[in-house]
């Protein structure tokens, strides 16, 4: 798993578990999302296969989650809501760069930040939880964060060398700690 260059501030999680029905909507939200995305790449690279397997087993996990997070919305009463922008993947998609080759790297390496990122956040809840089902939950959810994390990761140097990925790497880790300290704390994953 990418080591992240800025650790989530104690307050988040203080926020978050303040008002955890909204999180659980942000939460929502952000799990269809991530299908989605893998979904894009699918329909983006269908002529690389590993790629595509791949894709595949996060798409429906990541549905899985959505379900799952749907079911503990229907238990509180709660309703899904009209999508918000997530500030924090627009900053990170903002530094996807154009031209084929780039691009391809660059949403690779993004969503594996991104889910670098959900995985500590989720791990922060699951260390933190008063409630030892959703403790459970949040454990497992990290835990399949921390695996999509490295599979982007690993695909990016795959398909690219370590020469292209590594240093790209660096850079996008450092732009994620600046964007991700710069946003106001809410209580939603990002």
């Amino acid at each position: 798993m990418l080591n992240l260059r800025a650790l989530t501030p104690t307050h988040w999680l203080d926020c978050v578990l303040g008002d955890f029905d909204t999180f659980l909507l942000d939460h929502a939200a952000a799990e269809r999302k991530a299908s989605a995305v893998a979904l894009s790449l699918i329909s983006h690279y269908p002529d690389r296969s590993r790629l595509v397997a791949a894709m595949m087993d996060i798409a429906r996990e990541e549905l899985e989650h959505f379900y799952q997070v749907y079911r503990q919305l229907v238990a509180r009463d709660l309703m899904l809501a009209k999508d918000q922008k997530d500030e924090y993947v627009g900053a990170m998609r903002k530094q996807i760069r154009t031209g084929s080759d780039a691009y391809f790297l660059d949403r690779l390496l993004v969503s594996g930040i991104v889910e670098a990122r959900g995985c500590e956040r989720f791990g922060m809840i699951a260390d933190h939880h008063p409630d030892p089902t959703l403790k459970d939950f949040y454990k497992e959810i990290a835990a399949s964060e921390a695996r999509h994390d490295d599979v982007f990761i690993g695909l990016a140097r795959m398909y690219f060398d370590a020469e292209s990925v590594e240093p790209r790497i660096e850079a996008l880790l450092n732009i994620e700690a600046e964007i991700m300290l710069g946003l106001a704390i809410r209580p939603a994953l990002h």
